[in-house]
């Protein structure tokens, strides 16, 4: 099956298929709104149970579901969902400590030893995954999520783009844009409740990229 680029169309293609390319056929047959499916295929990213509703009702490939990648519909070799491992060998580190989704001042060295790790085929590549608190990045990403985060170079930043961002005296995830200056970032939030504000490139010292997230289920 020909990669269908994002999550988004890729619901509209669920739809098609088991909707009869109605979003209230489909809607009811998940157990959600009309409006819901409307609005993730307009943009906004479902809520892990919604993928995991979408994932049982039609024996969906979950890796197909979130990245595109291989068919739409499960085979035996093996739809990957997420879980804990005890090997400690396998799998993306987890660490067990909050990214503020907000502009809240926390301590950066909270620990540096992960809690465990995650299997979860889709984020193979991410560098860790760690909790989110904070509602400023609302409905993308919710209070109590974990995150999926790939470690980028501020030279590879592309505006526009959500990343989560380690400065010198806090922690915060936003979508990153030009700033009023060279030497400056605007930090935008989603929830518009929430102010955009402007910080120094120099202040950085981690960046990562957001991979994805998922509703925490331990």
């Amino acid at each position: 099956m020909q990669n269908i680029e994002t999550i988004h169309e890729r619901i509209s293609t669920l739809v098609e298929a088991f909707g009869d390319g109605k979003n209230t056929v489909f809607s009811n047959k998940i157990g959600t709104s009309e409006a819901n499916i409307r609005n993730y295929i307009k943009g906004i990213m479902p809520k892990s149970d919604i993928l995991e509703k979408i994932v049982k009702t039609f024996d969906v490939n979950s890796e197909w579901l979130l990245t595109g990648n291989g068919s739409m519909i499960k085979s035996d070799q093996g739809n990957k969902v997420p879980f804990i491992s005890d090997n400690t060998i396998v799998g993306v580190p987890y660490y067990d400590v909050d990214f503020i989704a907000g502009f809240d001042c926390v301590y950066n060295n909270q620990t540096s030893v992960p809690y465990t790790n995650i299997v979860f085929s889709p984020f193979a590549k991410a560098t860790l995954w760690c909790n989110v608190t904070g509602h400023s990045m609302e409905p993308e990403i919710n209070n109590g999520d974990i995150i999926a985060m790939k470690e980028q170079n501020v030279e590879d930043i592309l505006y526009g783009e959500m990343y989560a961002v380690v400065l010198d005296n806090f922690r915060t995830i936003k979508i990153l844009r030009k700033g009023s200056k060279p030497n400056m970032l605007k930090f935008v939030p989603i929830n518009k409740e929430y102010d955009d504000q402007e910080f120094s490139i120099d202040r950085i010292l981690k960046i990562y990229a957001i991979m994805g997230s998922i509703r925490k289920f331990f």
